[in-house]
Order: C-alpha cells, then sequence, then structure tokens
C-alpha cells in the first residue's frame, strides 16, 4: 500500500533542518518509495556534464531531493513553519494549517 503524507505537489514548503534551513519553494515532486521530495531552489547540486553531440556540457546545476521530515508546510498567514491537520467541508477532506487555522486547500 502506498505512504500517505500530507505534503503534496504544489504545496509551500519550508525547510527545517540541514544547510538549507529557513528557506522556502515550491514542492515540484513527492517520490513516496523513498520519502522524498523535490523542492524548487532547495537543495542545489552541481553536476559536470561531459560535452555531446547534441549539449556543450559544463557545470549543471539542480535541486536534490530533500528528506520529507526535513520539511514542513509554510503557513499560508505568515510563512512560518506549521504543522497539518484534517477537517471535513460536507464530503471533502480539506486540510489546513494548526498555526493559524487557514485553510490549506482551497
Amino acid at each position: 500500500m502506498a505512504k500517505k503524507f500530507k505534503i503534496k505537489k504544489g504545496d509551500r514548503v519550508v525547510v527545517t533542518t540541514g544547510r538549507d534551513k529557513g528557506k522556502t519553494g515550491e514542492v515540484l515532486r513527492v517520490d513516496r518509495k523513498d520519502d522524498r521530495v523535490l523542492v524548487q531552489g532547495v537543495n542545489i547540486v552541481q553536476r559536470h556534464q561531459r560535452p555531446t553531440q547534441f549539449s556543450p556540457g559544463g557545470i549543471d546545476r539542480k535541486e536534490a531531493p530533500v528528506h520529507i521530515s526535513n520539511v514542513a508546510h509554510a503557513d499560508p498567514n505568515d510563512g512560518s513553519p506549521t504543522r497539518v491537520g484534517w477537517k471535513m467541508d460536507g464530503e471533502r477532506k480539506l486540510r489546513y494549517a494548526k498555526r493559524s487555522g487557514e485553510m490549506i486547500d482551497s
């Protein structure tokens, strides 16, 4: 059975630990198998690329995945890290920020 995370693609998250602590970004991809998320502008790594017939090569900078335990949702009000709760809205189950009570899902 697939793991269920409270973080989804497109969410704004804050990095809580590591060299990028405090940085905020948008989740580009969630990898449920390895418990990792790819966050825009966070955990930038350099890859040295050999020139080929189609690309000039050089140093390529891109994001690397971060473990999901090292990120937290950004509060919609002030952008600080917050935990996530669930509320029922009729038939729909929606996420909300426990810090401010704001809805994360619209």
